[in-house]
């Protein structure tokens, strides 16, 4: 019989294997940085994979399931990304007060008016584990709608992206 450990022989010693160690990241060992994200002429879903892909870390040698070891994202001009077919009157954004009849239906055309932010906030947030570390990665991005921030003393760097 083996038992993933070595060679079992019924009398004799086990012979044991080496066994190689998952490497888990320290918190000395994570650099977190800051990038700019230009969401002018961008599509939404491409985009949020995008920046779901930088939050969690996808993009870096150490990346780790469950660790925090990915950049802060920094997303400007919201109100200009742009959407495919006819979602702009197709698809809403519900929300619901928790008494009969409290549900309320936004449109997505609505939102990016009054609120652009939310929308590259909602795609980005379906992309990430539904869970506390998901709650804990969401933090990590900010969405502004015109082209200025505050995070300039960050000191972001542009992440180049093609119009496709």
């Amino acid at each position: 019989m083996n038992f993933g450990l070595g060679k079992y022989t019924p009398g004799r010693e086990v012979e044991w294997t080496k066994v190689e160690k998952t490497y888990y990241p320290k918190a000395g060992e994570i650099q977190q940085e800051w990038i700019l994200v230009d969401a002018n002429d961008q599509n939404l879903g491409r985009l949020a994979t995008l920046i779901a892909s930088i939050l969690l870390g996808k993009n870096k040698p150490n990346f780790t399931p469950g660790v925090d070891v990915g950049d802060f994202v920094v997303v400007i001009n919201g109100e200009r990304v742009r959407v495919t077919g006819r979602k702009l009157e197709d698809k809403f954004y519900y929300k619901h007060s928790n008494y009969p009849g409290g549900i309320k239906a936004v449109s997505l055309r609505q939102q990016l008016n009054k609120h652009p932010d939310r929308v590259i906030r909602s795609a980005v947030w379906g992309m990430l584990p539904h869970n506390k570390f998901g709650r804990q990665i969401i933090k990590k991005l900010k969405v502004y709608a015109g082209p200025e921030h505050p995070h300039a003393a960050q000191q972001p760097k542009d992440l180049p992206l093609t119009k496709e």
